[in-house]
């Protein structure tokens, strides 16, 4: 059902809960400046290029950030199913050495995966009628900008294995009040490829300091020569949890890059996908800071879960569930009370949002809570499969509403709002079988099967 390393396999010894904080409270402090700033750097990306850009081409920029997102294709759920191979030797008190090279392929692979992607798409912009060679360039290291966030955020997922994650934060701090300050001086006349420029070489930076600091803890390894062959060997040995983990991986690529394709195709440039980037920059923002929620509590969810301690799991899980809801909760109430003033704000004449664009936003933050949570407590305690199942049928049901959108010939705000009540159906779909999965296996016997009468006993406890 999970990855094959078994955190709960037959004979193991459970390990002693350690009496400790749910969450690290550095780590809190640290984790939540880092999301605000992602949050805030997406509003203050789209504030900034509505002004400096005119609607077509940022539209293009937009379209450039989709695609650059979707080579996230390649994660197939690789970045987690390394977070797995490294935590249990390092719970352990030991090193893993091959999961060290093979955790290093991986990274190497994503950045050269950006380079490549940057490469393209010079060219690729030059094809489009009345592009200009400053142009393509510019949008060939926004493109670069984009991709390298998937090895960057496989580092982070590397750093909470090995519990090197206050130190991560530190760096990612550093990274978004770089980014924030560079965008913002582009208003008072910074070039829009000095900003590019240097926002690929603050990465460059960041990444050197980053792996220098994991190769320390043994979470990655030096040796460069031969990484080819170390991926394959990861691919090889864990290619059971690979095909799983891809499809739920895929899956949720799919829904958060097809809206890009749908809209601009069915709609047009122009406010249409403008209208859908702020609805998105909302939505996903906030996923963004119920991700870094999740990331507190992972290294005691993961320790919880592999010394069967049930009641601690719940608690740090609902616990997790509740810090979500407090952000959920204001930007509701910001969107129900201001959105009209909040669109204006960010978009001035680029597009007008429709105000029943608001109440869609709403049920996507707050569904995304029950999302967030969930798939993260799948992901990092090995239930790959799981995840692959729901990640199917959204897919299936995304695929759907949106023909019957077509069909009807609803409109933008017809297709936003089939998209979200697909969305929604899929994150219940998660809490459920993170029920049903972790916390009911933590909560069965050493040496007997999950039982309903324990689950209950675990949830009661857990929620007291």
């Amino acid at each position: 059902m999970h990855a094959p390393v078994e955190p709960l396999a037959e004979g193991a010894v459970p390990q002693k809960a350690p009496r400790e904080r749910l969450i690290s409270i550095p780590y809190l402090l640290l984790r939540g400046s880092t999301a605000a700033g992602a949050f805030a750097m997406g509003f203050v990306q789209t504030f900034v290029f509505a002004r400096i850009l005119d609607p077509e081409r940022f539209s293009i920029f937009i379209i450039t950030g989709a695609v650059g997102y979707s080579l996230w294709i390649t994660d197939l759920g690789l970045a987690k199913i390394a977070f797995v191979n490294l935590r249990a030797p390092h719970l352990q008190g030991r090193r893993d050495e091959r999961a060290a090279r093979e955790a290093t392929a991986v990274i190497l692979f994503y950045v050269a995966l950006a380079l490549a992607a940057a490469v393209l798409c010079f060219p690729a912009e030059l094809l489009r009628a009345g592009a200009s060679m400053h142009g393509a360039f510019d949008l060939a290291l926004f493109m670069a900008f984009i991709v390298l966030n998937l090895a960057w955020f496989s580092l982070r997922t590397l750093s909470i294995a090995v519990d090197l994650f206050v130190y991560f934060e530190r760096l990612e701090l550093v990274r978004r009040a770089a980014n924030i300050a560079s965008l913002l001086a582009m208003l008072a006349g910074l070039p829009l490829t000095a900003f590019l420029v240097g926002s690929n070489l603050l990465w460059a930076g960041l990444f050197a300091t980053a792996t220098a600091k994991l190769v320390a803890r043994g979470a990655l390894v030096l040796h460069l020569r031969g990484f080819p062959r170390e991926l394959l060997g990861f691919f090889r040995s864990n290619r059971h949890a690979i095909a799983r983990s891809a499809t739920g991986a895929l899956s949720g690529l799919f829904v958060a890059t097809f809206p890009y394709y749908v809209v601009p195709f069915a709609y047009g440039l122009g406010a249409a996908p403008i209208i859908l980037e702020v609805t998105f920059k909302i939505f996903r923002g906030a996923c963004v800071i119920f991700a870094a929620v999740c990331d507190l509590a992972i290294p005691g969810q993961t320790r919880a879960f592999a010394a069967r301690d049930a009641k601690r799991l719940v608690k740090t899980t609902l616990l997790a569930v509740a810090l979500c809801l407090l952000p959920a909760l204001l930007a509701c109430a910001l969107l129900i009370f201001a959105g009209p003033p909040l669109y204006h704000f960010l978009l001035r004449t680029a597009a007008t949002v429709p105000p029943a664009v608001t109440p869609i936003i709403v049920v996507l933050v707050l569904m995304s809570v029950l999302q967030i949570v969930a798939e993260a407590l799948l992901q990092y305690t090995g239930y790959f499969r799981s995840l692959a199942l729901n990640g199917a049928l959204v897919v299936v049901m995304m695929i759907v509403a949106t023909v019957v959108t077509f069909v009807f010939k609803l409109g933008l705000v017809g297709f936003l709002a089939a998209y979200a009540t697909a969305y929604a159906i899929g994150a219940l779909g998660l809490a459920t079988l993170a029920i049903l999965g972790p916390f009911s296996a933590a909560a069965a016997p050493a040496d007997g099967r999950p039982s309903l009468r324990g689950l209950l006993r675990a949830l009661a406890a857990g929620a007291a």
